[in-house]
Parts: C-alpha cells; sequence; structure tokens
C-alpha cells in the first residue's frame, strides 16, 4: 500500500517552488488511534507530506529520471496542533541540487498561521550509491504521484504521447 499525503497541488514552479494541499478528516484511520478524544495529525505524517511535496519537486527538475529518496531530516519544528476538518498548505523551495543530492525548505500553514518548518535533504540514489543496483524502473515516481501534477507540468507519460 502506498499512502499520499497531500491532496492536491495549488502551485508549482517547476525546479523553484511548490504549494500542496492536504485536507485533514476525520475519516482517515490513523486519527482515531492519535489521540481518543483529541485527534490530531501525527507529525510524522507532516514530515511525509513535506517530503512527498518537495520529493516531488526535485524529482521534476530532472523529469523524473532520477530515483529521489529522502536522506535526512535536517531539521523539523512544531508549532500548532492540526485537526481533523483542517486544511493545510505545504510550501516546498529547492535550495540546492547536485547530480547527487538536492536540499529544500518548507513550511506547512494553515491559512495564514504558521504550524511546522521542515528543512529536508533528498538523495538521487543512482548517482550517489556507488556499487548498489537498482531497478531500471522509477519506483519512487508511479503514476499516482505523477497524477498530482496534471495541469502544471507534463509528466513523462505525457511527454511520451
Amino acid at each position: 500500500m502506498r499512502w499520499i499525503w497531500i491532496d492536491k497541488f495549488l502551485e508549482f514552479k517547476s525546479g523553484e517552488s511548490a504549494v500542496a494541499l492536504k485536507n485533514v478528516s476525520l475519516a482517515e484511520e490513523h486519527l482515531h488511534d492519535h489521540f481518543p478524544g483529541f485527534p490530531i495529525m501525527p507529525e510524522c505524517l507532516m514530515i511525509e507530506a513535506m517530503a512527498q511535496t518537495a520529493g516531488i519537486l526535485v524529482g521534476q527538475a530532472r523529469n523524473f529520471e532520477e530515483k529521489v529518496i529522502l536522506a535526512k531530516i535536517k531539521k523539523a519544528a512544531f508549532y500548532h496542533f492540526v485537526r481533523p476538518g483542517d486544511t493545510i498548505t505545504l510550501h516546498a523551495q529547492i535550495d540546492s541540487i547536485a547530480p547527487e543530492a538536492a536540499s529544500t525548505t518548507g513550511e506547512i500553514r494553515r491559512g495564514d498561521e504558521r504550524i511546522a518548518r521542515i528543512n529536508l535533504m533528498f538523495s538521487h540514489i543512482d548517482n550517489n550509491l556507488a556499487g548498489a543496483e537498482f531497478p531500471e524502473e522509477n519506483f519512487v515516481f508511479t503514476d499516482m504521484f505523477n497524477s498530482l501534477l496534471t495541469g502544471f507540468v507534463e509528466t513523462p507519460s505525457e511527454q511520451g504521447q
């Protein structure tokens, strides 16, 4: 099972920045256990939502030719809870990108309120792990992730048409 933690992109500037939207719903099963009587979105899942937002931004910057994985959480600071019924936006920006890796900064907001700041490092594993072998197909950027970019950029499947 692959979980997608963002619902759609609101903005996408190739190679620069992206803004994604996430609607938090009590229909999400993990909220029933975290915490009973006072459900909140777990911080680790907000980090994953930012990793998906920023990771797609990094992958698209190189036309999804590389397998991009989260390598390091450089910093994650949380200021408020996120509860069912909230809509959050994830703002990601590429700070640097090289053949081996990329660095991003991000904020999660609820309206104008800052919920978190999250800075991440990504590895381009085909270029970074000498001697390691990976499948030819890009198992990171599946059609499910690519569908989030519809209307913003041409995805690899659209480029081949």
